[in-house]
């Protein structure tokens, strides 16, 4: 009976080793190997125990503390940051990659980030070096300052092959050196699947020192320093702004709807409109965008981050996240176009949406224009532009248009049906009053608590 109890341990004692030293049970967490990585990494048919050959204990030791440590990194991370990880669809994360992207557990010093250990880039894409980007920006010199916003900095530099480019550096404060190399992960990973004309162009970008884009430059900055600047020599033309208008519109169209990946923006506004030489815009800041995955029909965020007056209803009351919030900012966008004020006034912080909603309920063409433009507007242009924006800034998300629709009215398909759909979305939201979370008279009054609470 001794023998029997002893030959009992020393089998179940065998199994517990055999399954102990399985780095990673069926496979759950296998990486997909290459072919130029099968030296280095193994397929799922090898993880099972394989009585004709076995592995060195320091092998096994390696791949489950590799396994440990990858566990923990993820546990570490939200889902947000966790989804910036495969960042280019063409690019396959072989074990021997992951290695250099997973985070090392020991800290590093201030401002120096290791971004192989993250990223595979575009072969288009430039690594820059920080003295590069002092060379190119005198120091960072506060004179080649061309933007700055809670989140970055923005410096006109020339590279030495001459070409003139937009470096944007990173100035969010963080608790963690890991959560602004998430941030900034984040916006690289979106910029890598963005491909239009009219999205802002990476150049490349630095990890050396800081955090930091290199972009093409837009020669004629931003379309708020060209609406709200003070001179009248680079006020733009209505031609342009109707060809500023197409042109977000299309970028949006792609962003939602022919990205390789679902993209809300969640930060549309004249400031982040770009124009190119030729007045071509350019949609840019992709810090705050959400990817949106094909089976989810809105996110819901915490905290809420923005613009004031381009923030939907839906958005700033309860977190909800779709294409209808970028919907809602470019409607926003548009009033800016027609008019020529910020989307809230300086002097009396008034929103442009609650000024404008009256005139455009009675087409009131010459009260809403800017009047810098004096007479020399496409009125059917500029009232089917109107009516547009109308439909976009809907205090109900349903009612509002998608963006493929709103790219065919800009461009004159569907006028004779757009004042009829207008109607009928009225009558809906009017049945449906009692159905939706905020009535028109609600959305301005929370509108304005919102308001005072962000003023005071």
């Amino acid at each position: 009976m001794a023998v029997e109890e002893m030959e009992k341990k020393k089998t179940k004692g065998s199994n517990e080793k055999t399954e102990s030293e399985d780095p990673s049970p069926r496979c759950v967490l296998e990486i997909p190997a290459t072919s130029s990585d099968s030296d280095n990494s193994s397929s799922c048919s090898s993880c099972s125990p394989d009585k004709s050959s076995s592995s060195p204990l320091s092998t096994t030791a390696t791949n489950g503390r590799q396994w440990n440590k990858m566990i923990e990194s993820i546990k570490k991370k939200s889902i947000r940051r966790f989804s910036v990880i495969p960042l280019l669809a063409s690019y396959e994360l072989t074990r021997k990659n992951m290695r250099r992207k997973q985070p090392k557990l020991s800290p590093l010093p201030d401002n120096v980030f290791d971004c192989d250990q993250f990223l595979v880039a575009k072969p288009s894409w430039r690594n820059f070096t920080y003295d590069e980007l002092v060379a190119a920006t005198d120091g960072f010199n506060a004179e080649k300052m061309i933007g700055k916003g809670g989140h970055a900095e923005v410096y006109k530099g020339v590279l030495p092959d001459g070409e003139i480019v937009a470096i944007k550096r990173l100035t969010r404060h963080a608790n963690e050196a890991e959560e602004r190399v998430s941030d900034f992960l984040s916006e690289l990973g979106m910029i890598a699947h963005v491909n239009h004309p009219n999205a802002a162009k990476l150049r490349g970008f630095s990890c050396d020192r800081g955090l930091h884009f290199v972009l093409e430059y837009a020669p004629h900055g931003s379309l708020a320093s060209l609406l709200f600047g003070s001179s009248e020599e680079e006020c733009l033309d209505w031609k342009k702004r109707y060809r500023v208008a197409l042109g977000v519109a299309d970028g949006l169209s792609y962003l939602h709807n022919d990205c390789p990946r679902r993209i809300i923006h969640r930060d549309i506004k004249a400031s982040n409109i770009l124009l190119s030489q030729d007045y071509e815009a350019q949609i840019s800041d992709f810090g705050l965008a959400k990817w949106l995955p094909e089976n989810w029909p809105h996110h819901i965020v915490f905290p809420i981050e923005g613009t004031f007056g381009y923030l939907a209803p839906e958005y700033f009351m309860h977190g909800i996240v779709d294409e209808k919030t970028d919907v809602f900012a470019f409607g926003v966008l548009l009033l800016e176009i027609i008019t020529g004020r910020r989307a809230v006034d300086t002097a009396s912080r008034q929103s442009i949406v609650m000024w404008a909603k009256p005139l455009l309920e009675k087409s009131s063409v010459e009260e809403i224009v800017d009047p810098k433009l004096g007479n020399e507007f496409d009125e059917t242009e500029m009232k089917r532009v109107m009516q547009t924006a109308s439909m976009c800034i809907h205090h109900v998300a349903a009612m509002r248009p998608d963006m493929n629709r709103l790219v065919q009215l800009l461009r004159g398909g569907g006028d004779d049906r757009l004042a009829e759909t207008q109607q009928i979305s009225r009558r809906k939201s009017l049945d449906g009053c009692d159905l939706q979370d905020h009535t028109s008279s609600s959305y301005l009054n929370d509108l304005t608590r919102h308001r005072q609470l962000l003023m005071e």
